[in-house]
């Protein structure tokens, strides 16, 4: 009589998948298909090159079937491989030289060696699933702005340590708004600038300076630009101190700037509160350069603009005398803001007389 494939009832085994799926989050496909993976490489020892290993794992019935594929010969010279007519009967009615016949295979047989090489090599997949998702997780967010924990500081360094869902990233200094204080368990805001891959799991470079991260509080606060009506055309920013973002809509009926501001300021306060105090200009954005440098240079008044190059992007701006401190800025902070907004170089100049202030990007 032809034997029938061993079925190996094993409920813990897919209790452990179950569990396995719920607490790290591991596909139970995913983790069968690295399962049946193991037990071919365990069986490689006795039976061949492991290509003529059959694994199949069944969760509605909770069992799996192990069996091996055979060539009939009538000498046996790889007895992994390879099987006599007479070993064969039981398995097949009809043992013919040159078929192949499926031999079940009962794994509590499997023996000492081979039991331990599945389990070393199922711990190693489960490792590595759980390193591949957690790169494919957080990769998924590049660009994008995701909530951290702060674990803890580096005193000397001043380092941060931060928590990503199940990912930890370093936050360098040079990437932290300065004179911004965290705490151990504080949540924040940080923006996903890349994600590489390495043997250690994901390499997740973050930044709290990034002119991204504006960007992206913004399409949080602001349902218009989340839905498209309003778009974000640049930004420009010099963590913790201020920042210049040009907005535009193609619909004539919405006043972007007024959107992304909110109702007596509430939205952009709300971002501001988020990043510590930080000043945001709200500028109207236009496609000609004249307009938007002369909106980029707000607060300050502008009586004309004068475009000397535009393939090298040189303009001149005349603004009241009594505006120039204003449109110039701390320190060239406003002009130099207004250049890496619209990229263009910015010559201002009073309006009583010439003085030349270039700033550019």
């Amino acid at each position: 009589m032809k034997k029938k494939p061993v079925e190996t009832g094993n409920s813990d085994f897919f209790e452990a998948l179950a569990l396995l799926e719920k607490e790290r989050g591991l596909p139970a496909n995913y983790l069968m298909e690295k399962i049946k993976n193991a037990i071919v490489i365990a069986a490689k020892r006795d039976y061949g090159n492991g290509d003529n290993v059959n694994v199949d794992i069944d969760p509605a019935t909770d069992t799996f079937r192990v069996s091996v594929t055979k060539e009939i010969v009538e000498t046996v010279e790889n007895p992994g491989t390879e099987i006599s007519q007479e070993d064969a009967m039981p398995y097949t009615s009809d043992p013919a030289i040159g078929s192949l016949v499926t031999i079940p295979i009962d794994t509590k047989n499997f023996g000492r060696i081979a039991a331990q090489t599945a389990k070393h090599v199922i711990r190693q997949n489960i490792r590595e699933a759980e390193r591949e998702q957690a790169y494919d997780d957080i990769r998924s967010k590049t660009g994008e702005l995701v909530q951290a924990t702060v674990m803890r500081t580096d005193p000397v360094k001043g380092t941060m340590v931060l928590e990503i869902g199940k990912n930890e990233a370093l936050l360098p200094k040079s990437e932290q708004v300065p004179g911004e204080i965290l705490n151990d368990g504080e949540k924040i805001s940080v923006y996903v600038v890349s994600v590489d891959d390495s043997a250690r799991g994901p390499k997740i470079m973050i930044s709290r300076t990034h002119p991204g991260l504006v960007k992206r509080l913004f399409e949080v606060e602001v349902p218009e630009i989340f839905d498209g009506t309003v778009e974000i055309k640049a930004v420009a920013r010099e963590a913790g101190m201020r920042t210049k973002i040009a907005v535009w809509s193609k619909d004539k009926d919405v006043d972007p700037r007024g959107a992304c501001i909110g109702p007596r300021g509430a939205r952009v306060e709300r971002i501001v509160e988020e990043l510590g105090g930080e000043k945001i200009d709200v500028v109207l954005w236009s496609e000609k350069p004249e307009e938007f440098i002369a909106k980029a240079l707000s607060p300050s008044e502008v009586i004309s603009v004068e475009v000397l190059d535009p393939d090298q992007k040189i303009c001149s701006v005349t603004v009241p005398d009594d505006q120039l401190s204003l449109a110039i800025g701390n320190r060239g902070q406003n002009a130099r803001l207004a250049a890496r907004l619209t990229g263009y170089k910015i010559d201002i100049k009073p309006e009583s007389g010439y003085y030349e202030s270039e700033i550019d990007e």
